[in-house]
Formats: C-alpha cells, sequence, structure tokens
C-alpha cells in the first residue's frame, strides 16, 4: 500500500486547524482557531492563515506556504522551541521585537506534533497564571 504524504502548506494547516478547534480534551478544550482567511492563498514567503488562541490570547499565527505551514509563536517561544525540537519539528527564532519561534510543518504527519507544541506552550501559561 502506498501512503500520500500531505505536503500542500494549505491542507497542513487545515489538518492543524481540525485538530485544533475539533478536540475538547484537557488543555485543548481553552485552545482556538480565530481571525480565520477562509480564501487565504500560500505564498513564498507564507500567508496568514489564522491564529491560535489560549483564553483568548494569541500564542501563535499560523502561515501557509507552497509546501509546509508555520507556526509563528509569540507567547512562550522556549518552551515552543524546545517543545519542537524535542518532537523532531523543525524550529528557528525569529529575531523581531518581540522575539518570535517559528515551527514548521512540513507535512500533514506534523500536524499531531504540533499540537502537542501548542498544549506544552498551553500548561507554561497556565502555570504562570
Amino acid at each position: 500500500m502506498v501512503e500520500d504524504r500531505i505536503t500542500d502548506g494549505r491542507r497542513i494547516a487545515e489538518l492543524l486547524s481540525s485538530e485544533l478547534d475539533g478536540r475538547e480534551d484537557g488543555l485543548l478544550e481553552r485552545v482556538a482557531v480565530t481571525n480565520a482567511d477562509r480564501d487565504v492563498e500560500p505564498s513564498a514567503d507564507g500567508t496568514r492563515a489564522y491564529d491560535v488562541t489560549y483564553r483568548d490570547e494569541r500564542l501563535a499565527r499560523v502561515f501557509v506556504h507552497e509546501d509546509r505551514a508555520r507556526l509563528e509563536f509569540e507567547a512562550g517561544q522556549d518552551r515552543a522551541a524546545d517543545a519542537a525540537s524535542a518532537l523532531e519539528l523543525r524550529v528557528r527564532p525569529k529575531a523581531t521585537e518581540p522575539p518570535k519561534t517559528l515551527v514548521f510543518l512540513e507535512s500533514g504527519a506534523a500536524v499531531k506534533r504540533a499540537t502537542d507544541v501548542v498544549q506544552r506552550v498551553g500548561r507554561e501559561l497556565e502555570a504562570d497564571a
């Protein structure tokens, strides 16, 4: 049996949105997909598709490229970087003010691991509250 690997950025972002918005177990019941652009088109630099919020605070934005999606964490950047690295996702810092952490989703298989990263960042925020 041949398995198709999903490498379309828009489709990966859709899968992530479904995973984050559709699960209501544990911490994910407080995570939401907001400000979605339903007509988003991938671009080389990435086009913002939607925001990921935790208790109404934006954790990250999701961008779509032609061959991948990326999470751009604004909150819990260090936790996101550590978690993404541990889960074998490509990650890098973005030197902006304030700084951000980029986590790249290069296939549909990366969606579950990205969901784990979001949960770990949410746990950190909950512990700080």
